[in-house]
């Protein structure tokens, strides 16, 4: 399996959109500038996500791009397919011609992974996501009032 820097980098992207779609369609630029990936690479990512429906655009002023599908309906797999990205963890990309044209030993065990890989990524939607992003911002917000609140009890005693 090859998950390269295009996969996560559509996968970061996506979930930017999705994270901040209440401002309405979001500029690549914002999306740049939060999750520090070049805006032409944005660009290309963005340009295949668009023909495989997953994004929309609107030009003019207040353009960008919002969500194609509702975010329960995008799953990791889509996104990482989308861009080009290979799920397969063979090195023969499941042909089954891995060692001069036969297969090799563990074919069978790398094309299970490869199942078992798509199959996973193809359980978690952006909504899954963006449930756990929530979660953990909600988490950090409370431990941060909680410390507030402990410290202002401490100098309130003093």
């Amino acid at each position: 399996m090859k998950l390269t820097t295009k996969g996560r980098y559509a996968v970061n992207a996506v979930l930017d959109l999705a994270l901040n779609a209440h401002e309405g369609p979001v500029k690549l630029v914002h999306i740049s500038d939060r999750q520090g990936i070049s805006l032409s690479y944005l660009e290309q990512l963005f340009s295949r996500l668009r023909r495989n429906q997953l994004v929309t655009s609107f030009r003019g002023p207040g353009g960008g791009y919002q969500l194609g599908k509702s975010t329960h309906h995008i799953s990791i797999a889509d996104i990482i397919l989308a861009v080009n990205e290979s799920i397969d963890a063979t090195r023969c990309k499941t042909r089954g011609d891995c060692q001069q044209g036969e297969t090799c030993l563990t074919h069978h065990l790398w094309m299970d992974l490869s199942s078992q890989l798509e199959e996973f990524l193809s359980g978690i939607t952006l909504a899954d996501l963006i449930d756990r992003h929530n979660d953990r911002e909600g988490t950090v917000a409370l431990r941060a009032n909680a410390k507030l609140s402990t410290g202002m009890d401490a100098s309130a005693a003093s």
